[in-house]
């Protein structure tokens, strides 16, 4: 989700004897129907001090208020095809991405998360503090396309490893995002919450497998998350969603397709086959795909690097197995290697152990990298640092974070620091014929393949360089002493070990349907795969230039101002004769001298 590491623990769940067995923190609880956590450690409230550097924090954000606000819609269905196109957002406390969409036709900000399945949206009857300031779907408003399940007797509800909750009912409406939609989505409509919400976000959409759901089939029937809907009913040209999370810009999300105003070369995709997880002892007699998790080949320093130590070895075939998650910021590993990337850097030191902090000199220009099938991928001291310590302002906090070992295999989050650094693609897979895969293009350099074992080679060059300038220092006084690298049990696997899983595994369910030609069945972890036969989708330009006989006119595409929160055909008051949608358009003409 929004938040970091750890585990989230999600309590809508029918009662079985083997749900109430809980772990540590890192760890995996499961039910029937898919009551599935997902990984998350520190609230959000202790984040808002260390701030992702480098974004202009009022860049990108159009203007809102209290309740319901307006805000920009910026989307885009494509012409004569089944892909969408939407804007993304970054939050002011840079701690999560959101997209606009409509649930009955209101509309809403909501956070993306590829760590959990479920949409949910704050309703009126939320009246927590955490509720109050946001916008709720109202529901004294009698939505046509709304529908309640078994008379709104269907508990909906989560809750986080940081105490925080939600609860509320389990409905049914007609929800739309990138202009695709979904007639019959199920989702949780909350009325309680003390989960923090910023910039008027009134939920969460979940981009997960359908077996991370809290929402069990059997109450309510063919129950599926959104994008599981637009894949397995054929609705999108293919089967996967694009991700651009950029700082100071608006990032964007394909659906259908992958932009093409990013990748200018689909060759350069590395593609990663997605991991299978077995089941927890009665859920089934298969394994299935649960996380959007690949294996970490390596991690380096300076040219320097690493083989993972996996924390559940004998289970994962010695895989250490990485997470993809747009809900978290920045990126944990668990301690061990943590530690030993670290010990690769002079002037790092261990300052928090209970969060798993160091920090290291504010004027290094050592780049570290991760390493996913054969090729590697490098950040930037201007990517990885988070500011300086107010203390010590030599000392810059920075990524990665540390964690301890998991009972689910699940050792590295991957969150938007290294996000920003590529375009990520997530293909869904397709019934019978193709797994699920994550597909990496880079954005500041080409990746370089590499070997598999401990080296000292050369990073690759990157194009552009971004010097690290603190814009934030964080209000904190570092240890004068060195602090000891805590030590660990690791838990017990959670998972079935008797029924195998596959790193790539094809699956006769679950994944997108059948009739779709498998594109992306040989694209493997390496570039050149022919990948142009992957639809592409390309957004709209903002402005237009026209030249005319010597005179330039600059036009502002037409863009729609939308009320958070308002029914169509509602002022903020209440009913109103004068429609809540605002078009406006803007031309500005210059006259440019001709030059002979």
């Amino acid at each position: 989700m929004y938040i970091d590491s750890g585990m989230r623990v999600l309590v809508l769940c029918n009662v079985l004897s083997w749900l109430t067995l809980l772990f540590n923190v890192g760890s995996v609880r499961a039910g029937e129907g898919g009551a599935w956590p997902r990984p998350r450690s520190l609230p959000r409230e202790k984040l808002l001090s260390l701030p992702i550097i480098g974004r202009d924090v009022g860049a990108g954000h159009p203007t809102s208020g209290g309740g319901n606000g307006t805000a920009n819609s910026t989307q885009i269905h494509a012409v004569n095809s089944t892909a969408g196109w939407s804007a993304l957002s970054e939050s002011r406390d840079r701690q999560s991405f959101y997209a606009l969409i409509q649930a009955g036709g209101i509309d809403f900000r909501v956070v993306l998360d590829t760590g959990s399945s479920d949409l949910w949206i704050l309703s009126s009857t939320c009246d927590t503090e955490q509720c109050k300031s946001q916008p709720r779907y109202p529901l004294t408003y009698q939505s046509p396309t709304f529908q309640s399940v078994n008379a709104n007797a269907t508990a909906f509800g989560a809750s986080y490893a940081d105490g925080t909750t939600v609860s509320g009912i389990v409905a049914i409406e007609k929800v739309e995002l990138a202009g695709l939609a979904v007639v019959n989505q199920t989702f949780g409509l909350v009325s309680n919450s003390n989960v923090t919400l910023t910039d008027e976000e009134s939920g969460i959409l979940g981009l997960g497998f359908p077996r991370l759901s809290t929402i069990p089939t059997q109450f309510v029937n063919n129950s599926k998350p959104f994008f599981a809907n637009l894949a397995e009913q054929g609705l999108i040209d293919y089967p996967l969603f694009g991700l651009s999370l950029t700082r100071n810009l608006t990032g964007s999300l394909s659906l259908g397709a992958i932009d093409a105003s990013i990748v200018i070369s689909p060759q350069n995709i590395s593609w990663n086959d997605v991991a299978q997880f077995s089941p927890v002892s009665v859920e089934s007699n298969t394994s299935s795909y649960l996380h959007w998790a690949i294996p970490l080949t390596s991690f380096g320093v300076n040219g320097t690097h690493l083989v993972p130590l996996p924390s559940q070895a004998s289970a994962t075939g010695n895989v250490s197995l990485a997470l993809f998650d747009v809900g978290t910021p920045g990126f944990y590993g668990p301690y061990a290697d943590v530690t030993r990337l670290y010990d690769l850097i002079d002037g790092a030191r261990l300052v928090d152990a209970t969060n798993g902090q160091w920090v290291v000199p504010c004027d290094t220009n050592i780049p570290i990298s991760l390493t996913f099938g054969s090729h590697e991928y490098v950040l930037q001291p201007s990517n990885y640092l988070i500011g300086p310590a107010s203390g010590s302002p030599s000392s810059c906090f920075s990524w990665p974070r540390a964690l301890p070992p998991s009972a689910n295999g699940l050792d590295w989050q991957i969150g938007t620091t290294f996000l920003q650094t590529v375009y990520t693609v997530f293909s869904y897979g397709i019934n019978t014929k193709e797994p699920p895969k994550i597909g990496l293009y880079p954005l500041n350099a080409l990746p370089v393949a590499i070997n598999t074992t401990e080296t000292s080679t050369p990073l690759p060059q990157i194009t552009t360089t971004t010097t690290f300038t603190p814009q934030t220092t964080i209000q904190a006084n570092l240890p004068n002493s060195l602090l000891s690298t805590p030590t660990f049990t690791t838990p017990p696997y959670a998972f079935n070990t008797s029924i195998p899983a596959t790193i790539g595994g094809i699956v006769r369910s679950g994944l997108a349907t059948s009739t779709y030609s498998a594109l992306l069945a040989h694209a493997q972890a390496t570039t050149g795969f022919n990948g142009s036969a992957v639809p592409t989708i390309s957004p709209s330009p903002s402005v237009t230039t026209i030249t005319t006989d010597g005179i330039t006119t600059t036009s502002v595409i037409a863009t729609t101002d939308v009320h958070l929160g308002v029914p169509p055909g509602y002022s903020d008051a209440g009913p109103s004769l004068i429609s809540s949608v605002r078009t406006s358009l803007g031309v500005v003409v210059a006259r440019i001298l001709a030059i002979d």
